[in-house]
Order: C-alpha cells, then sequence, then structure tokens
C-alpha cells in the first residue's frame, strides 16, 4: 500500500527530469506480540550522489488521520511522546542498507504498534515530481506459540536407547506453519548441533553428525500426535553426551510470498550422560554390624558393581565356612543346600535377588551356631564370537560374624494412678518393662496380690502368647469386668481394679518372664523379673458425713428460704449416696419424710406433703455432694425443724447394691413469721350534736395498710353513758359479710343502722331517725387480714379508732329558732288535656337548726312515706332546703318550696295528675350559717304540644326529647302511653310501649298490650342521648288518642345500686287517623295500565307530533322565502301550546293553553 504524502509538481513544457519513487515492504505484515520486526524502505528517482534521508510515521486504526512521528535518519528528536523512550532506548531504529534503502527495526512489538506504517523520503532535487511516501498495514497478534519439555536428567550407558518428547501447540487464527528441530549442546563452548529438524514445508532432515545414523534409523522424528515430536536415539554413543533441547519456530507467508518467522521458542534442556561400556565388574558385601545376639535377624547383601548389568549374566552363590548355603542363578532362582532348606521352609532363611545388581542373603533368628565367615561368588557367563561360552568369577571378601547366646536383660516398674483409694474407686496399675530382646509376643506377665495378713493371691496372668487367665480368688470379679488386665503396647501391660473393696489393699506385684523361641517352635525362658506398688483402701464408712445448713433461720409469710445437705466425700457412681429430706412441723413430734433423692438420681416425694410439692424445688450440685431444698412463698406450715438424713450404698460386682452406711445431720430449726404490720387507724376523737330524727355518720378511716391486698374486719361498738363496757353494734367481715351485734338487737337498731364502704380504706356508718337512746360513746375496730400462701386469710394486726361522743337533743323552743316570714305562693301545674291553676296562699314558718359539719342528702318529691305523716315532721325535714345568699330570701324561699310541694304534691298523688318540670334542691349544711352549698335537681323534658292527622295503613312517628338532665351520668326509662279518643269514662291511659334505663324492653309500671318482634306494628329508634323515637306503622283508627312519653332518671348510688331521681312528662301529640278513601288518584295509581296510559304513552306522542310540525315549517319556510323576498311580508307564526305537568299521583297532569305567547 502506498499514498503520495505531497502533491505533484509539474515541470513546464518541454522540461523533462526523474521522477522520484518511494515504494516499501508490502503488507498487510502480521507480526506477533514481542518478536522483531524489520521494514524496509527504498527511493529511486532522485538526483544522483544526493544521500537521502528517511523519515517513519504511523497511523493507527483508532485514528487514521493522525499521524505519529516515530524515528527519522536525519533528525534525533523527531519521534513523539509515544515513541521516544523505544527511540532512545534503541528498541526502535533504522538500519541503512545503502544511501537510499533502509531496514526499519522494532525490537519488541507492542500491541500498540499495530496499524499503517508510512515511510516518507524528503525531496533533495529543486522541484518536485513522483511519489515521496510509501504505507504498509501492519497487525500485532498474540503470540500463543508453546514448546514444553520437562526437564531432566537421563544417565545411560553406551548402546541404550533415548527416547525425548516435545509438545509444541499454536492459537494462531492466521494461516501459519510450525517447524520442530532438536539440538544437542555437547559443551557450553561448542555450537548447538542439529540432530534432526522437521521444516515448515513438511520436510524431514537431520544435521551433518546424524546423516549416517539418521540413514540407517538409529535417530528418527516421529510426530505421535497433533502437537507431540518425538525424538529417538538408538544405540547411544559416548559423542550424545550433552544437553538436548527442542526448539520451534511459527512460520507466516507474507504478500511478498516469502515466509516469515513470526517467533520462535525452545524448551527445557535435558541432561544426558552417556557411559562407555566397560566388561569389568567388582563385588561388595555389606551388612550393618558384626555382632549379633541370638534371636536376632542378619542381612547380608552382596552388590555387583558393573555396566549393562541387566544385559548380562551372573550367578550368585553364598557360602558359610566353606560351607555353600545357596546358589541364585541367572534366572534368579535360588538352590539351597543341607539344612538350609529346612529353615528357608520354615521360613528362618530368606536368599532372593532384590534388583538387577543386588542379591539378599536374610537369617530370620540367629543362633549361636550362625557364627562365622560369610563370603559371595560371583560368576559372569560371556558368549565369544565363536559362539562359545567363558565364565569369569568373583569373590568378596569375609565378613566374620558372632551371634552372642541370649541373656535376659528386662527391667520392670510398676505405677499406678493413685496409693491411697476410697473403697468403691478403680485402681489402675501399669507395669512397664525395658529389655534389648524382641518384644513381639516373648513376654509373659502375671499379677499377684500380698495382703495384710502377708498371703499371695494370684489375680491374672497373660502367657507369652498373649492369653489371660484369671486367678482363682478373681475369676468371678473378672466375669463381671471389674478385673481387666491388658497389653497396651509389647513392653506394657496394665491391671485396672474397679469397685475396689477394703480387702483390695495390699502389695500388688507384677512379675514379667522373658522368652525367646527355638528353632523347633517352643520357647526357652531367659529371665524374669518383677516390681510392686503398695496401695491402701479406705473403707467409705470411716470418713462418711453430712451435715445442714441454712442462710436464713427466721424468714416472713411469701419469702422464699434454702436448706444445704453437704455430703462429705465425694463418691463415685459405685457407691453412690441417697438423701432424704425430713420435716418435723412445729407443733408436730416426729419427723415425716418429704423428697428423697434416690441412688440413682430420682425423686421420690413423702408421703403428707402438706402444699410443700407445688412451693418447693430440688436440686443436686454437679458434684453429688450437695443437696438444697428450696421452699418459696413459705407460709406457718413450713416454720418447723428440718433435718437431712443420708444412706451409702455399694454396687456388687453381680449388679446388686447392698447398703453400707447410714447418716443423720443435725436439725435446722426454720421459723416462718407474719410480716410487721403497718395498719393505722384515725385516732381522731369527735363529739356529735344534733337533734331527734336526724341522720348519725361515723367514719372509720384506715390511713395505712402493710400492703394493697390487704381486707379488713370492721367492728363497730357503742357505749351508753354511764356504761362501763362497749357492745358490738355491727361487724363487716373481710370478706363483706356483715352481722348484728347484741347493741344492735337490745337497741332495735336493725332498721336504722346503715353500713357502707365508700373506698378501700374508708368505712362508714349511719343511723336513721336519731333518738334520744342513740346517745353515747362510738368507736370501730379494725383487723387487717391477708392471704398466706395456702391461700388461708389470717389476721394479721387490729387496731381501734378514736371515740365519737353522739348527743341526740329533742328540739329546744326558742333557742336556735327563727321565724320565717310568710310569703303568698303560686304555682301553676299543667296537665295533658288543658292549664289549670291552683292557687296556695298562707302563711308558713319552718326551723333551721345550726349543726356542726353535716351532710343531709334529701329528695322530698320522689317519697310518699313523707306525704302521710303529720305536719311537723314535714316541717322537719323541709327545714333542711335552702337555697340563695341572703337569709330572708333563703327563709322565703323554704316556706314558697315547702307550699308548693305539699300542696302541689299531694294533689298530683291524689288526682293522679302528671306535673311537668319537676325540680328539687339538695342542700349541704357546713358550720351553718357560715357556707351553704345547694345542688339543684332538674329534669325537664319538652312540653310542646302538636296535633298530628294520618290516613288509615299509614305510619306516623311520636317523638320524646329530654333537653335537661340532673348528671351526665344519668340514664332514662321511657313510656309512651296513649288515652285513646274512644276510650270509656273510667279508663286512663295506656301504655303502648316502654323501655328501662337497663335498656331492657318492658318495665314493672308498663305492660304493653301489643307485644314486640319482627310482626310489630310498633318500631323503637334513639337517634342521641337525648332523642327517643316511635314509630306505629299502619294506622288503624282505633289508634286515634292523645299520646305523651312518661321519662324517669336513674342513677348509681355509692353501692353500685341504681335509684330513681326524678321523674317527668312530655306534652300531648293529638293524634287523629282518617279513614281511607276511593279518589282518582289512587284509582290511577292502583291500576298499572291505566297508570303507564297517563303518565309514559302521551311523551312519545306528544314528541313525534312536535317532531311533525317542526318539519312542516322547516319545508314551508324554506318554500316561501321567494316570495317573502318579493312581497317583502313575513309569514304567520302558529302559536304552539304550553304544557305544565306534574308526574305525580296525586296531581294528575294539566293541560293549559296561552294563546298568542311561546315559552
Amino acid at each position: 500500500l502506498w499514498v503520495s504524502k505531497l502533491p505533484l509538481s509539474f515541470l513546464p513544457a518541454g522540461a523533462s527530469s526523474a521522477r522520484r519513487v518511494v515504494s516499501v515492504q508490502s503488507g498487510p505484515l502480521y507480526r506477533t506480540e514481542g518478536s522483531h520486526i524489520t521494514i524496509w524502505c527504498n527511493v529511486t528517482g532522485y538526483t544522483e550522489g544526493v544521500e537521502q534521508h528517511f523519515e517513519w510515521s504511523m497511523y493507527r486504526h483508532s485514528a487514521p488521520l493522525q499521524e505519529i512521528k516515530i524515528v527519522s535518519t536525519n533528525e534525533e528528536k523527531y519521534a513523539y511522546a509515544v515513541y521516544a523512550q523505544r527511540v532512545q532506548n534503541k528498541e526502535i531504529y533504522i538500519e541503512r542498507l545503502s544511501g537510499d534503502s533502509v531496514l526499519l527495526h522494532i525490537a519488541k512489538l507492542e500491541l500498540k504498534d499495530e496499524g499503517v506504517f508510512e515511510c516518507y523520503t524528503p525531496n533533495t532535487d529543486a522541484e518536485y515530481l513522483g511519489i515521496y511516501s510509501a504505507q504498509t498495514n501492519v497487525t500485532v497478534i498474540p503470540d500463543t506459540l508453546s514448546v514444553v519439555s520437562a526437564a531432566q536428567t537421563v544417565n545411560k550407558v553406551e548402546g541404550d536407547s533415548l527416547q525425548l518428547t516435545c509438545e509444541v501447540s499454536k492459537q494462531t487464527s492466521q494461516h501459519s506453519h510450525v517447524s520442530v528441530a532438536w539440538f544437542l549442546l555437547a559443551s557450553e563452548q561448542s555450537a548447538p548441533q542439529d540432530v534432526v529438524n522437521l521444516s515448515k514445508d513438511f520436510v524431514l532432515r537431520s544435521g551433518s553428525p546424524y546423516k549416517q545414523r539418521f540413514s540407517s534409523g538409529d535417530v528418527r522424528l516421529d510426530k505421535t500426535s497433533s502437537t507431540a515430536y518425538r525424538l529417538s536415539i538408538y544405540k547411544l554413543q559416548p559423542s550424545d553426551q550433552g544437553e538436548i533441547y527442542c526448539e520451534a519456530a511459527e512460520w507466516i507467508q507474507d504478500p511478498d510470498r516469502s515466509w516469515f518467522a513470526m517467533t520462535r521458542k525452545k524448551s527445557e534442556k535435558t541432561v544426558v550422560n552417556v557411559q562407555p561400556t566397560d566388561k569389568d565388574f567388582s563385588i561388595q558385601l555389606n551388612t550393618e554390624r558384626r555382632a549379633y545376639t541370638a534371636g536376632e535377624p542378619l542381612e547380608l547383601r552382596c552388590n555387583i558393581d558393573a555396566q549393562g548389568v541387566p544385559d548380562r549374566f551372573f550367578s550368585v552363590s553364598w557360602v558359610f565356612s566353606s560351607s555353600p548355603v545357596a546358589l541364585v542363578g541367572p534366572n534368579a532362582v535360588p538352590v539351597l543346600s543341607g539344612d538350609y532348606v529346612q529353615r528357608e521352609a520354615a521360613g528362618q532363611l530368606t536368599v532372593r535377588k532384590d534388583g538387577d545388581s543386588v542379591y539378599l542373603l536374610k537369617i530370620q533368628r540367629l543362633q549361636p551356631e550362625d557364627s562365622g565367615k560369610y563370603i559371595c561368588r560371583v560368576t559372569e557367563r560371556e558368549k565369544t564370537a565363536t559362539g562359545d561360552f567363558i565364565d569369569k568369577s568373583k569373590r568378596s571378601r569375609n565378613v566374620q560374624i558372632s551371634v552372642q547366646p541370649l541373656r535376659s536383660n528386662i527391667t520392670v516398674s510398676v505405677s499406678s494412678n493413685s496409693t491411697n483409694v476410697i473403697e468403691g474407686d478403680a485402681i489402675h496399675f501399669t507395669c512397664s518393662v525395658r529389655s534389648t530382646v524382641d518384644k513381639e509376643g516373648s513376654l509373659s506377665f502375671s499379677w499377684q496380690l500380698v495382703d495384710k495378713q502377708g498371703s499371695t493371691q494370684d489375680i491374672a496372668a497373660v502367657d507369652q502368647i498373649g492369653t489371660v487367665r484369671p486367678g482363682p480368688s478373681y475369676r468371678e470379679r473378672s466375669s463381671y469386668g471389674e478385673i481387666r488386665v491388658e497389653r497396651v503396647r509389647s513392653d506394657t501391660f496394665t491391671l485396672s481394679v474397679y469397685n475396689t473393696l477394703p480387702k483390695d489393699e495390699g502389695q500388688y506385684k507384677c512379675g514379667v518372664a522373658e522368652w525367646v523361641s527355638r528353632p523347633d517352635g517352643s520357647w526357652e525362658k531367659i529371665g524374669e523379673k518383677s516390681a510392686g506398688k503398695l496401695v491402701t483402701v479406705t473403707a467409705v464408712e470411716s470418713m462418711f458425713s453430712i451435715v445442714a445448713s441454712s442462710r436464713t433461720p427466721s424468714v416472713t409469710y411469701n419469702d422464699s428460704f434454702d436448706l444445704q445437705c453437704i455430703v462429705k466425700p465425694r463418691y463415685n457412681r459405685l457407691v453412690p449416696v441417697s438423701v432424704t429430706w425430713r420435716f418435723q412441723p412445729a407443733n408436730g413430734t416426729e419427723f415425716r419424710d418429704l423428697v428423697t433423692f434416690t441412688r440413682d438420681g430420682t425423686l421420690q416425694w413423702g408421703g403428707q406433703l402438706s402444699g410443700f410439692g407445688t412451693r418447693t424445688t430440688i436440686d443436686k450440685s454437679a458434684s453429688s455432694s450437695n443437696f438444697r431444698l428450696g421452699v418459696s412463698r413459705a407460709s406457718r406450715r413450713e416454720s418447723g425443724t428440718y433435718q437431712c438424713s443420708a444412706e451409702l450404698w455399694r454396687k456388687n460386682y453381680d449388679g446388686t447394691w447392698a447398703r453400707v452406711t447410714n447418716r443423720t445431720s443435725n436439725p435446722l430449726g426454720i421459723t416462718v413469721m407474719k410480716p410487721v404490720s403497718k395498719l393505722r387507724v384515725s385516732k381522731l376523737d369527735q363529739n356529735l350534736e344534733l337533734l331527734e330524727d336526724s341522720r348519725v355518720r361515723l367514719n372509720c378511716s384506715i390511713t395505712a395498710r402493710t400492703s394493697p391486698e390487704s381486707q379488713y374486719t370492721v367492728l363497730w361498738y357503742a357505749r351508753k353513758a354511764g356504761e362501763p363496757d362497749a357492745e358490738l353494734l355491727l361487724k363487716i367481715n373481710h370478706n363483706s359479710a356483715f352481722e348484728y351485734g347484741t347493741y344492735a338487737e337490745e337497741e332495735r337498731l336493725k332498721s336504722r343502722v346503715q353500713s357502707e364502704r365508700l373506698s378501700p380504706q374508708l368505712y362508714s356508718l349511719t343511723l336513721h331517725q336519731a333518738e334520744l337512746s342513740d346517745s353515747g360513746t362510738y368507736y370501730c375496730r379494725v383487723h387487717e387480714w391477708q392471704l398466706d400462701p395456702n391461700n388461708v386469710w389470717y389476721q394479721l394486726a387490729e387496731e381501734t379508732s378514736g371515740f365519737t361522743e353522739v348527743l341526740v337533743k329533742q328540739p329546744d323552743k326558742g333557742q336556735d329558732e327563727m321565724e320565717l316570714v310568710s310569703a303568698p305562693v303560686t304555682t301553676t301545674v299543667h296537665n295533658i288535656y288543658r292549664p289549670k291553676t291552683l292557687f296556695a296562699e298562707g302563711a308558713v314558718s319552718a326551723k333551721i337548726i345550726k349543726r356542726n359539719v353535716k351532710v343531709i342528702p334529701t329528695s322530698i318529691a320522689l317519697k310518699k312515706q313523707y306525704f302521710s305523716k303529720p305536719f311537723c315532721t314535714i316541717h322537719r325535714i323541709i327545714s333542711f332546703l335552702l337555697h340563695g345568699q341572703n337569709r330572708k330570701s333563703e327563709m322565703a324561699f323554704v316556706a314558697v318550696c315547702y307550699a308548693i310541694m305539699l300542696h302541689v304534691l299531694g294533689k298530683l298523688i291524689i288526682s293522679r295528675s302528671l306535673t311537668q318540670n319537676i325540680s328539687f334542691y339538695i342542700c349541704i349544711f357546713i358550720s351553718f350559717p357560715y357556707f351553704i352549698y345547694c345542688s339543684y335537681i332538674r329534669l325537664q323534658v319538652e312540653e310542646s304540644e302538636s296535633n298530628l292527622t294520618v290516613v288509615e295503613m299509614e305510619a306516623f312517628r311520636l317523638g320524646c326529647s329530654i333537653p335537661s338532665q340532673s348528671s351526665k351520668d344519668s340514664r332514662f326509662s321511657v313510656s309512651w302511653y296513649v288515652l285513646r279518643a274512644k276510650a270509656g269514662a273510667g279508663e286512663g291511659p295506656e301504655c303502648i310501649f316502654s323501655i328501662g334505663h337497663d335498656a331492657v324492653f318492658g318495665n314493672g309500671n308498663c305492660s304493653p298490650s301489643e307485644g314486640s318482634g319482627p310482626g310489630s306494628r310498633l318500631q323503637f329508634e334513639r337517634p342521641s342521648a337525648e332523642l327517643y323515637s316511635l314509630t306505629v306503622q299502619r294506622a288503624g283508627l282505633a289508634d286515634s288518642g292523645s299520646y305523651y312519653c312518661h321519662v324517669e332518671e336513674w342513677l348509681l348510688n355509692p353501692r353500685n345500686a341504681w335509684y330513681r331521681l326524678a321523674t317527668n312528662n312530655s306534652g300531648a301529640t293529638l293524634v287523629d287517623v282518617l279513614e281511607r278513601g276511593t279518589s282518582l288518584q289512587s284509582v290511577i295509581c292502583s291500576n298499572d295500565s291505566l297508570f303507564y296510559f297517563v303518565f309514559f304513552y302521551p311523551f312519545p306522542i306528544f314528541g313525534i307530533l312536535l317532531i311533525t310540525i317542526l318539519l312542516v315549517r322547516y319545508k314551508a319556510r324554506n318554500s316561501s322565502k321567494n316570495s317573502e323576498g318579493k312581497n317583502g311580508a313575513p309569514l304567520l307564526w302558529i302559536k304552539e301550546p304550553h304544557i305544565n305537568y306534574s308526574p305525580t299521583c296525586l296531581d294528575p297532569p294539566t293541560l293549559s293553553l296561552h294563546p298568542g305567547s311561546v315559552e
């Protein structure tokens, strides 16, 4: 590829000059990364005698228009920064071949060097003419050539064969060839010799030194796979010694049809040593040592040192003290002589060939008679050129072997895990033996016990072949596994005695005998040694003890306490302990078992626990020596003496258990006390003076208590003046039950005494209608009760309150008495028919009595018994009703209130009229006349009257509204009454519906004649808290009459009981039910066909008619436009009728025509 870098300049007509031409190596050129690349560039057509300069630059494929300068023959700093360092390091340079020819060298090609290379020659002529630059494309590909041959060292003998393999592979995507060659480097100073090679053209050639051997087939190169090339050299010569390696090259063909080696690599070198052939041989006889002991093994090795041993024929004979032992021929089959045949058959002698040049003689167990001289004789048989065989023999030097007879050389030592054990523990003995002879099955041992009396007993014995034989006295214990004998190693033996007994105490001896086997298989004892160990066994009962302790000997109800039972010492599982906790109540005479820890770790509860089981925790420490008894939520039942007893057990070797001994601990006294009471009762003394027929209220206040769960028994006592002792008036138990005392019986106070619990810590006693005999001293006594952990109430403490002196007097005329002025009284009462005015006039006086602190609630208007009493009784009760700030006003109001209540309520009770807006006051006197508080009790029901007319079978609704009430916590009982229009003269109002303050339909004062249920005509609703509604459906003529609602207001008293506070009636609603008649509307609405004919069909008919009229008028208007334009007179309009229509069955549609108008 070439491109002219400068424009051509043309000479004037008639001029002639040379034309410059720059040529460069044709591309594309494929080169591998890291290889050395050269590109030539030539120039022609310039003026002769002028040296030409060359400038190299390149264009990357990513930026084909951006020139990157590389190197120049004319400028040193010609290169851009990306190439400047490589040019400076001579990695890129220009080699001048001649004045007009150069080579560009890039020593190490990189991937970024891929692109278009341009060679430019500056103009050296006076004119520009020709081509000054040329380009070629260079593609950089990865170097994937791999040449692998394992590095190794091979030792060969002259005449042997050698084979080496070389793995050559490539992954180049372009078409390329591979050449493979094997080279021999005889020394570092010599040049490599070409052994054989496969060229890129797949031609196999050999180097000059190997041409003859290559032709004869002694040197080969085989391709065994797609990547494996194997070199084979047969009949190695000493000249083949050196380093052999493989070299491969990857070739690619350039556009000019020439082949270029893109990369060339060498493998690791294999060192080949070739030893020249030597026919002589030498013999050497070796052994580990010369002195042996009988029974030890002997190994003699005869080594032949020669070249090419596998290809030669040797025979080896063994000789002992001039007597033949065995012969091993070239076929490696041994032939034995004399007695050695039997020894070889018994496995005592071995003769074999261990390798090409090693022969072995091994005697397994030496005997003293094996002492002497040993030699080996080697004979080589060689075939001559004439075909005859000649033998060449050599013998080794003598090896003197001495075998000493066996002598026992063992030492025995005995060790144990302990020399002082407790009965039931295990003893482990270890008997260690040190010996110089073979330990494999050549030792026997025995265990013996020498007791305190000096008698010896055989425990167990193990012979030299490992057979265990227990002694007669220990055979049964051994069968149960309590006596165990083991051979841990060849020189170590153990004896284990489990579940030791006192009789196991004494001296334990280990006796060891050393044995050797004779050639005939019998055993010979060559020595015996023993060692002993003294062991003491302590009986368990001699040190068995038990101690009980507690950190809390005194506790309070509901507290917890722990008892510890410590057993000493700690025993193993074969000597377990069973522990029993015992308890003797404080008022008891004997102990009873609570719980037992059995020897196997289970729990057994006693028969009389008395609540212990649910509040008792039992646990045992991990050491099994601490047994804890924990009692939670203690009560008086747990108060007493505790004791623990322990029994020691021993497990026999046959699995049965035997009790050894038992111990009892010291007693532990545990006292469970009641908690300290914090009960406090108010000790304030008071004096009360009040008039006869008043109420006496006494309070008993508990100012402090032990716990919030405390309950109280309150006893009220009274003592008359002059009496020495007080008598019980009333008793209220802690379970809220009450009973009257003797004082209440004697004084007939049951009907007048009232007891209340105003709060958990405040109790009150009220005497109604006090009498002169009620004077005396009153006080209360409080017993505090609590639940113990057994849910049994017990009395914790008691306290007495202060004394209250009560003095009841008769009214004393003139003292503390005030006369009220007379005042006229007028009141108006409305009944359900017509208003009626009642007048009550006169002078009324009332008494006001000064008191100390006193609270008197009064509800006069609702208590009928007041109206049947004499005038003076009512006079006294009304005297407590006050209102206002001015005293005269207060007195006047009392008189007015009294007159109204007496006259109006009396009249209403007699005439059974219904009062509207009943109201009264409750007054609280506190040190009158200094402070007076009055609460106004008011229940108001809406009094408006109304008239209602309905048609038969229709529904009407009755409402009942409560605009005001006495308390926001009030509840209401609502009833509807009717006085029917056709009722008889003696009939009164009839109740038709009622709902109680407890939301239950129906109450005691109202029994509706019409029942409730799904088919009932009555529908009750409560839209809001103050509004009640009753709807009567399908009204009949008999439902005509006067309706009103009756409301009762109810409240909860301090004892959570409902009481009626006030009542009131609403205004009357007159309902008139008309008989249903036949009308045009009803006829139309009752017939579906007639209804559709009247109200549905006229619509489409009138619509079609209207559309028709509009179409006619539209056509007439279009046809008359011309005539109207000519005559100038407007057309006459026809007025559309005006239709008024009401789509209801009550108002029939009307059709009205309005002439001359359009709507």
